[in-house]
């Protein structure tokens, strides 16, 4: 991995909170078009539903924060598959600020906040990306 990412650079907003100017760029990181939320209001530079969750692990996580730490393991396998976009995040966020843009109610555990983690401190050095999906 090259150069780090600084923290203040990838934010996290819900689809229903109102853009800001300092958002930078918006990406929606959910498989799923966020309900009653028109292309407009959410302001998005692109919507990189590739990189989310696949059905089958949403499904089975149902957000449910019993389930956070095997979720995140999983879904670090399944982003692996998916290294160009992480990378294209990663570039992004070394330029400036994005926000990770989801429609989760919960705001702790949700596919966004695990991708963050996975844009700041990668993949490669994590026991938990090693996991095979099951």
């Amino acid at each position: 991995m090259s150069a780090k990412v600084p923290n203040t650079n990838v934010r996290l907003k819900r689809a229903y909170e109102t853009p800001a100017a300092d958002d930078g760029a918006r990406i929606l990181v959910d498989r799923l078009w966020p309900r009653a939320v028109s292309k407009q209001a959410l302001a998005l530079d692109k919507w990189m539903k590739d990189i989310a969750p696949s059905t089958g692990l949403r499904r089975w996580f149902e957000h449910d924060p019993g389930r956070w730490h095997e979720f995140c393991r999983r879904y670090a396998a399944e982003v692996q598959e998916h290294q160009d976009l992480l990378d294209e995040l990663r570039a992004r966020a070394r330029k400036g600020r994005i926000t990770l843009v989801f429609s989760a109610r919960d705001e702790v555990h949700n596919d966004a906040v695990a991708l963050r983690d996975f844009i700041l401190h990668g993949l490669a050095d994590r026991e938990d990306a090693k996991v095979q999906r099951k």
